[in-house]
C-alpha cells in the first residue's frame, strides 16, 4: 500500500547528456556490452499535493472559490534514455528497461492520476456528498509482451455504482445497472452554508375600497435583508438559523408607523432518532471514499506489477528475435558456403550441376528467413521503443535511427529451487493486490447493506426551536403608547424609531418564539427500502462468492505458472540436447560428404536442421525466461524481486535502479554483424 500523499503529476526535464554520450562513444565496438551506468535522473522536484485536504480561507479569504491548477502532462522522455546510447544504438539491460518503464511507459502515467482523483472522492465526502468513484482497471494501452491472470481490478465505484448493461431485461433505467454501494438513509451537509437574500422593491397596487389603506393607489416602497446559516453534524444532527429583517414604508392613511422596521431570528435544531441516526449512516461516503482511496493504491501497485512483467516479457521477445536474427544469420552463411562449393566442384567435374540449382534453392529459402527474422526484430525493437517512452523518437532525435539492442541474455539456472506448491500459493494470497481490492470491496459493501437496513426504520425527528420578533417605527401618526388611553389607535410600548431599537428587542424576551415537537413520516407498505435492503445483502452474499472465486483462480494461476516453468525448462533442457546432435549430425555429414559417402541434399538437410533447432533453444529459453516472469506475476513477488520501490514509482522518478535475479550480461562483442539494423539483404547471386 502507497503511505502518504499522492502525488500531483507534474513534468520532467528532459536534457542533453554530452558528457556521458562522450564517454559511451569512446568504446569501441569490440567492447563487451556491459550495461551503462546512467546518472541521476534530472527531473523536476515532485510536489505531493494531497487533494483530499480542502483549501483554507487563510491567508487567502477567497481560495475556496479559486480553481485548481492541475500540471499538464508530461511528453518529454527521461534523462536516462539518451544517457544509453553507444555509438548510435541503445544499449539495453533489463533493469535499464525496467527504469525507463518506471518514469516514461504511459500505462503508469495514466494510472497515477487515479491516486489524486482518490482523493477528491474523500474532499468530496467530507463535505457530506456521494463519492464518483474511482477507476481502478489495469491500464493496457502499451502493445506487446502480453501479461496473463485476470489483468481487472475492484471497481472502485461510486455509491450507486453503475456498469454498463446490454439493454433489455437485465437493464435498469437507461441501459445501466447500479448497485446498492452507498445506499442508506439521506447525510446531513457538513459543510455550512451561508444564503442571503437583499432586495429593493417598489409597488403600486390599485385598492377596490378606501376602507383598507384609505388611498385609492397603495404605493409601497420596501428594502429586505434575510440570512440562513445552516450545518449538519455526523451524529445525525442539523441546525438552521434565519435572521430576516424588513423596512416598510408606504402612503397608507392606518399606518401607525411610518417606516416599518421588522427583525426576527429563529434557531432550529433537528436530531434523526431512528433513520439516519449514529455515526455509521452519516459517516459511510467518507469511510467508501477512504476504502476506495486504499483500492486505488492498491490497483496502482497491480499496474507496476503488470507493466513490469509486460516490460519484462518484451524484453526477452527482443532478445529472442535478435538470438533468431543470428541464427538465420549463421545459417545462410552455411547455404552460401556451400552454393559457393558447390560451384567449385562444379568447374572441377566432380558435381553436377544440378547441385548449384539446389544449393540456390536452399540459400534463397534462408534469406528469406532472414528477412522475416529481420523485420520481427524492427518490430520488436520498434514495441520496446513504445515501451519506455513517453513520446516515441521523432525527427532530430538521436534515437530515432537508434537500434535497441539488449545487453542481457537467456540463461538456465544449474540449480534452480522452486518453493512447494503451498509456499507459492501462500505467497500469492499475501502479495497478490487482487486479493487486498476484493476485502475492501467487501468492506464497502458491508458499509452499504448496514445502511440500507437502516433505512428500513420509520423517520422520526426531534426538533425544537427559539426565535424573537422586533418592531420599530417612526411615529407617523402622534398616538399615545398603548396601556396610557382608551382609544384603539395606540403604539406598542417600548417600539422605538430605528433599526437598533427592533434588533435590541430580539433579546429582551418581549416577543419570543419557541418551541419543541416530533416529527414522525411512517411509509405504510415500505417496498423501495425493503428492495434496497434485500438487493445490498444479495451483493454482499455475491461479493463473498466473488472473493472465494478470486481466491481459486489465483490458486489456478499459480498452479499453471509453476506447471509451465517445469514444463519450459524441460523444453530448454531437451532443445539445447537437439542443437548438440544436431550439429553432431552436421559435422558427421559433412565428413561423410568429403569422402564422397553422402550427397549434397543431406549435406542442405543437415544444415536446415541445425538452423531450427538452435531457434528451438532461442525459443525454448524465451519461454523460459517469460515463464519465470510469470510465476513472479502470479505470486505477488515482481516488486520485490526486482527490488522496486513502489514509491518511486508512484513519483516516476526512480534513484535506485531496479535489480533483477538470475540475469547474464552478453559476453561476445556487440558489432555491426551480429547487431545489424533490420534490411533487406542483397539477394543470392
Amino acid at each position: 500500500m502507497i503511505a502518504g500523499q499522492t502525488p500531483a503529476l507534474t513534468a520532467q526535464d528532459s536534457g542533453s547528456a554530452s558528457a556521458a554520450a562522450q564517454s559511451q562513444a569512446a568504446q569501441t565496438p569490440s567492447t563487451p556490452p556491459s550495461a551503462p551506468q546512467p546518472q541521476a535522473t534530472a527531473a523536476k522536484p515532485v510536489r505531493m499535493i494531497d487533494y483530499s485536504k480542502p483549501r483554507s480561507h487563510f491567508p487567502n479569504p477567497i481560495a475556496p472559490y479559486l480553481p485548481h491548477r492541475v500540471p499538464e502532462p508530461s511528453l518529454q522522455n527521461s534523462l536516462r534514455l539518451e544517457q544509453l546510447l553507444q555509438n548510435g544504438k541503445l544499449m539495453l539491460s533489463l533493469d535499464d528497461a525496467i527504469a525507463l518503464a518506471l518514469e516514461n511507459n504511459l500505462d503508469l502515467a495514466i494510472a497515477r492520476y487515479n491516486l489524486s482523483i482518490a482523493d477528491t472522492d474523500i474532499l468530496r465526502a467530507k463535505a457530506g456528498q456521494s463519492t464518483r468513484g474511482v477507476s481502478t482497471g489495469i491500464v493496457q494501452g502499451t502493445p506487446g509482451g502480453g501479461v496473463g491472470g485476470l489483468g481487472t481490478g475492484a471497481s472502485g465505484a461510486g455509491p450507486g455504482g453503475t456498469s454498463g448493461g446490454a439493454g433489455g431485461a437485465g437493464a435498469g433505467a437507461g441501459g445501466i445497472v447500479s448497485s446498492t454501494l452507498g445506499t442508506g438513509p439521506a447525510i446531513e451537509s457538513f459543510d455550512p452554508f451561508v444564503s442571503g437574500t437583499l432586495q429593493l422593491e417598489h409597488a403600486r397596487f390599485p385598492q377596490s375600497n378606501l376602507v383598507t389603506t384609505g388611498v385609492p393607489t397603495l404605493n409601497q416602497n420596501s428594502a429586505v435583508g434575510d440570512f440562513t446559516y445552516s450545518q449538519g453534524w455526523a451524529t445525525g444532527t442539523a441546525m438552521q438559523l434565519g435572521f430576516n429583517n424588513t423596512r416598510q414604508i408606504s402612503n397608507s392613511v392606518f399606518s401607525i408607523l411610518q417606516p416599518t422596521i421588522n427583525s426576527s431570528f429563529r434557531l432550529t435544531m433537528r436530531q434523526h432518532l431512528l433513520q439516519g441516526i449514529g455515526l455509521n449512516n452519516q459517516l459511510r461516503f467518507i469511510r467508501i471514499a477512504k476504502n476506495d482511496k486504499r483500492i486505488s493504491e492498491s490497483a496502482f501497485r497491480q499496474q507496476v506489477q503488470t507493466t513490469v512483467s509486460q516490460i519484462q516479457n518484451i524484453y526477452w521477445d527482443l532478445v529472442n528475435a535478435y538470438e533468431d536474427l543470428k541464427v538465420k544469420e549463421r545459417s545462410l552463411a552455411l547455404a552460401n558456403k556451400t552454393l559457393a562449393d558447390n560451384r567449385k566442384q562444379v568447374e572441377i567435374g566432380t558435381l553436377a550441376p544440378i547441385e548449384i540449382v539446389r544449393a540456390q534453392s536452399e540459400a534463397a529459402v534462408r534469406q528469406q528467413d532472414l528477412i522475416v527474422s529481420q523485420t520481427a526484430l524492427q518490430l520488436q525493437q520498434l514495441l520496446m521503443m513504445n515501451a519506455i517512452t513517453r513520446d516515441l523518437p521523432t525527427k532530430g532525435s538521436p534515437l530515432l535511427n537508434a537500434p535497441v539492442v539488449p545487453t542481457d541474455t537467456m540463461s538456465l539456472p544449474a540449480d534452480e529451487a522452486l518453493p512447494s506448491v503451498d509456499d507459492l500459493l501462500q505467497q500469492a494470497l499475501t502479495n497478490r493486490p487482487e486479493i487486498e481490492q476484493s476485502q475492501l470491496t467487501l468492506m464497502n459493501d458491508n458499509i452499504s447493506r448496514k445502511a440500507a437496513r437502516n433505512s428500513l426504520l420509520p423517520t422520526v425527528d426531534l426538533f425544537g426551536f427559539y426565535g424573537a420578533s422586533g418592531l420599530a417605527g417612526v411615529n407617523f401618526r402622534p398616538f399615545a403608547p398603548c396601556g396610557t388611553t382608551l382609544k384603539s389607535n395606540c403604539i406598542p410600548a417600548g417600539i422605538g424609531s430605528g433599526y437598533p431599537n427592533a434588533f435590541a428587542n430580539l433579546f429582551n424576551s418581549s416577543a419570543p418564539d419557541k418551541g419543541a415537537g416530533v416529527s414522525i413520516t411512517i411509509p405504510i407498505r415500505n417496498r423501495g427500502a425493503q428492495a434496497d435492503h434485500v438487493r445490498s445483502e444479495l451483493e454482499y452474499r455475491q461479493a463473498e462468492l466473488r472473493e472465494q472465486q478470486l481466491k481459486n483462480q489465483i490458486g489456478i494461476e499459480v498452479r499453471n505458472a509453476q506447471f509451465a516453468l517445469q514444463q519450459n525448462k524441460a523444453r530448454v533442457v531437451a532443445a539445447q540436447e537437439g542443437q548438440r546432435l544436431a550439429q553432431e549430425s552436421l559435422d558427421a555429414e559433412q565428413k561423410k560428404y568429403a569422402l564422397g559417402a553422402s550427397t549434397n541434399i543431406l549435406v542442405l538437410q543437415a544444415q536446415r536442421d541445425l538452423a531450427q533447432s538452435e531457434s528451438n533453444t532461442v525459443a525454448a529459453m524465451s519461454a523460459y525466461e517469460k515463464s519465470r516472469v510469470e510465476l513472479d506475476r502470479v505470486t505477488g513477488n515482481t516488486l520485490q524481486h526486482n527490488s522496486i520501490q513502489l514509491s518511486e514509482a508512484e513519483v516516476g522518478v526512480v534513484s535506485a535502479k531496479p535489480v533483477t535475479p538470475n540475469v547474464v550480461p552478453r559476453t561476445e562483442p556487440i558489432t555491426d554483424e551480429t547487431a545489424p539494423q533490420p534490411q533487406l539483404p542483397p539477394p543470392p547471386k
